[in-house]
């Protein structure tokens, strides 16, 4: 039975596809328009916020997708997730000014991040189970599709001025998405909750993230410092609560660096935190610096992303005995990518920018897949399932917290109203050498799990 010419299989497999493709292009669309954006209707000081919010967005619907489908059936729980994401790309197409257009993206990553959870838990109820690793494995090729068309499609909306009419896009495909959702998944009844959903770690995340993002927008710099140091408190609360309850969004070792799982999250989350900000702000760079047009500055950005691909596809079948030594090796080319583009993004040539991108990824695609291996293989049997989802979330957290950071530190150095090219030239390397720290920490602690 082949699942590419079964013809009653297909329009399941395409709904599934819609459904990942929402989120996978999003972000790439979205960081390829941000600089129309902001100078449609302003909002540079808040530049970090639009990938921020989205992450946050996506870790909260994520943690509680599960009980959404538990309460209200897996159908109406889908299209109702579509039908958030739908309204949030409206209220960003429809933003008069950068607060409502952060708070539609917000809105988006609730609606994502549940849509992406529950089509996973569709293929289970979509596809006879010896189809599940096939459907799986195909459904990834989503992503790397997203990889080259996301640029594209903002690039098109961008050069035409047309930046509104990508949101638009966006919501016209939740409408098929949500109409295919009713009509090909089984009707479901909701049953009655198992499990709660771990609402003390997710309000603290959601503040931390918060208070970092703020200390870049107050004019007091003590203020600022008391804030991202709040953050930063927000944050070790949230591991605290985690560690004491039943209910958890990460393993229970998550904050225990003497465990293999720990090392894992430590590592996914300093090393997503630290290049962040390259998706957040490359595109704006490198428009200003090469007055290149938005769909080029997109394809530059995408390196990233294209070099991740193509790596893990070449490190795919590696054995288990040796994966330690790819995640050491992987980790330092991240360091080594983001040192370079560091002092590219604002200084090289589009070449040189592009190349030091797909290192970047490069170094993402040689022990990402590694790093999960062992993050989960090392939690215990009855918190392998949490330790599983944490991969996915504790990126998602490095994230929203590094775009946050990236969007004060930007700030600070004086981009809250543009891209000037001279003043890029000159703090540029600084912006992001800054979270460069961070990649020195995910090293540290991937050299410690690569040698277990």
């Amino acid at each position: 039975m082949r699942l590419t010419i079964d013809k009653a299989l297909a329009p399941r497999f395409a709904l599934l596809c819609l459904g990942i493709w929402l989120n996978a292009a999003d972000t790439l669309v979205t960081a390829t328009i941000m600089p129309s954006v902001a100078r449609d209707i302003g909002g540079y000081a808040y530049f970090g916020w639009s990938v921020a919010a989205y992450l946050t967005g996506s870790i909260v619907a994520g943690a509680c997708s599960g009980k959404l489908s538990l309460a209200m059936g897996l159908r109406r729980a889908t299209a109702f997730s579509g039908l958030v994401y739908a309204v949030g790309c409206a209220m960003s197409a429809l933003a008069p000014e950068f607060v409502t257009f952060i708070l539609g993206r917000l809105v988006q990553g609730l609606g994502a991040g549940a849509v992406v959870a529950l089509c996973y838990v569709a293929i289970t109820a979509l596809f006879p189970e010896s189809l599940w690793p096939r459907v799986y494995g195909a459904v990834a090729g989503v992503w790397g599709a997203a990889t080259l068309l996301g640029p594209t499609l903002g690039g098109l909306f961008a050069a035409a001025g047309f930046w509104r009419g990508a949101f638009w896009m966006f919501v016209v495909q939740a409408i098929i998405f949500i109409a295919a959702v009713m009509v090909m998944l089984p009707a479901d009844k909701g049953d009655a909750a198992r499990g709660r959903v771990p609402v003390p770690q997710l309000a603290l995340l959601v503040l931390a993230v918060s208070l970092i993002g703020a200390a870049g927008v107050v004019a007091s710099p003590r203020l600022a410092v008391g804030l991202a140091i709040g953050g930063a408190i927000g944050m070790a609360a949230m591991l605290a609560v985690n560690a004491k309850t039943h209910d958890r969004l990460l393993p229970k070792s998550a904050a225990d660096l003497s465990t293999a799982t720990g090392l894992g999250l430590l590592t996914i989350f300093s090393t997503e935190a630290a290049v962040i900000g390259f998706t957040v702000y490359g595109p704006a760079f490198i428009q200003a610096q090469h007055d290149a047009s938005p769909l080029l500055a997109g394809y530059v950005v995408g390196a990233i992303a294209a070099g991740w691909t193509l790596c893990a596809l070449l490190v795919g079948k590696i054995p288990a005995e040796r994966d330690g030594r790819f995640v050491r090796v992987g980790v330092v080319v991240i360091l080594l990518g983001a040192l370079a583009s560091a002092w590219l993004t604002p200084r090289g040539t589009l070449v040189e920018t592009a190349l030091a991108f797909a290192l970047l990824g490069a170094g993402f695609g040689l022990c990402h897949a590694f790093i999960a291996r062992r993050t989960i293989g090392g939690a215990p049997a009855d918190e392998q399932a949490v330790a599983s989802g944490a991969v996915p979330t504790s990126q998602l957290i490095g994230g929203a917290t590094g775009a946050a950071g990236a969007g004060a530190m930007a700030n600070i150095l004086g981009f809250s109203h543009g891209i000037d090219p001279t003043l890029a030239a000159d703090r540029g390397p600084l912006l992001f050498a800054a979270f460069l720290p961070l990649a020195v920490v995910g090293v540290l602690a991937a050299w410690r799990l690569g040698g277990r």
